[in-house]
């Protein structure tokens, strides 16, 4: 990290330690190593002691913890000349980032945010992040409602912002699909003057809400070919190789392009190993030749049906199993989308559909269990061997812990 003063770190709660600067700053205790500020959110005040005896230079309690990582992350990025890259979208936005930075490494010193840093906390810990030679940060940033991103934004201050594309998410808070479209764009308005932005091109739910006069750069739905175990994607005339079998990355692997060309960095003329973050299409041996295919981080009508699509294909006809939980934050029309996406399923031709709570019960499943303990017990009954099997819910749901189940009797 850009080293900060400490000094300037008293105004924003308890903080004890003898330095002069930190050079790094961290929330886990387990994590923390010598020259950093551990900041004790939460229970993380427990762990002070730990911290400072694994070498942390100081330790922070906060007296309002988003107020102070908010300022902890300006402090960095006001030290930095770093060009921030910004992500959003209802889908999508994790593997964007992760592709991205995997063309950006090779051609520029780059930061990207861990796994799904995309809030308040997350998005202050990924500037902390920042070195004095950091060339480009790729930051994630979420929302659950309005203003939010607008908020991230005043901290992360981004020059170049990517809105993968818009859906039916956080219905439940913001009402209708033209809302969310309102929520992302606040990343388009918060673009500094020679900022660019990098939209779909067919979004017309956006188009409301993109500034006069900014450098919009739209990416187009992609030709891509699934062949020798990678993807071929087609971009301003060059085919660029991916690591990943997955159709509906291409989307975003052609955001990520978009944004790597706004950036003027080159094209990348080698395979592109994509190393993505956890549960999302992360795929396992099963007994009998059968394969997982554990994407259960988080799910929403769209991804689903992308989900779904990708089981059968990967499938290759063997036996389809979907083990899919709730939706979540649909608002009042989520039985619907739940309905739709099982009906979808069916016409996939999904051999077996297995629901994981309340609301997936609308799927009309073949089985069903409560939550996903339950469910661990049920799929060790209805997976043979051979079967390719898709696991996918939102966040809230947990489904990870039925993945894990069955990859360790792959493992046995």
């Amino acid at each position: 990290m850009i080293p900060l003063p400490i000094d300037e770190l008293r105004a924003l709660g308890r903080l004890e330690g003898d330095v002069e600067v930190a050079t790094g700053v961290e929330i886990d205790s387990r994590r923390v190593g010598p020259g950093d500020l551990f900041v004790g959110l939460g229970g993380g005040v427990a762990y002070l002691e730990e911290a400072r005896a694994r070498g942390a230079a100081a330790t922070l309690v906060p007296e309002n913890e988003f107020a102070a990582m908010a300022a902890l992350g300006r402090a960095v990025r006001d030290r930095s000349d770093a060009r921030v890259v910004a992500i959003t979208g209802s889908s999508g936005k994790t593997s964007t980032k992760d592709i991205l930075a995997a063309l950006c490494r090779p051609v520029a010193r780059t930061v990207a945010a861990e796994e799904g840093h995309n809030n308040e906390i997350g998005l202050p810990l990924t500037l902390t992040r920042l070195e004095p030679d950091t060339e480009v940060l790729i930051a994630e940033m979420g929302m659950r409602g309005l203003g939010e991103i607008a908020a991230l934004c005043e901290v992360a201050r981004p020059d170049v912002g990517v809105i993968t594309n818009i859906g039916p998410v956080h219905l439940e808070l913001l009402g209708t699909i033209a809302r969310v479209a309102q929520a992302k764009a606040e990343l388009l308005q918060a673009l500094p003057p020679g900022g660019i932005a990098v939209i779909p091109l067919d979004c017309p739910e956006l188009e409301p809400f993109v500034p006069d006069g900014l450098d919009v750069r739209r990416f187009a739905p992609p030709q891509v070919e699934v062949r020798d175990g990678a993807s071929f994607v087609r971009f301003d005339g060059d085919e660029i190789a991916f690591s990943f079998t997955a159709r509906h990355q291409a989307a975003n692997a052609v955001a990520a392009l978009t944004v790597l060309d706004a950036l003027g960095l080159p094209l990348p003329v080698e395979p592109v190993e994509v190393p993505f973050s956890r549960w999302r299409c992360e795929e396992s041996p099963l007994p009998g030749g059968g394969l997982l295919i554990n994407d259960a981080y988080n799910a929403n009508p769209a991804s689903m049906r992308v989900a779904l699509e990708f089981l059968v294909e990967r499938a290759g006809g063997r036996h389809t199993v979907a083990v899919l939980g709730e939706m979540a934050e649909l608002g009042a029309e989520s039985p619907r989308f739940h309905r739709e996406v099982g009906a979808f399923a069916r016409q996939l031709g999904v051999d077996l559909l297995v629901g994981v709570g309340e609301l997936s019960r609308r799927y009309e499943p073949d089985a069903w269990a409560p939550d996903a303990a339950g469910a661990i017990e049920l799929v060790r009954t209805v997976v043979v061997a051979g079967d390719t099997v898709l696991v996918k819910a939102s966040r809230a749901v947990g489904l990870e812990i039925v993945a894990d189940a069955l990859a360790g009797v792959a493992a046995q």
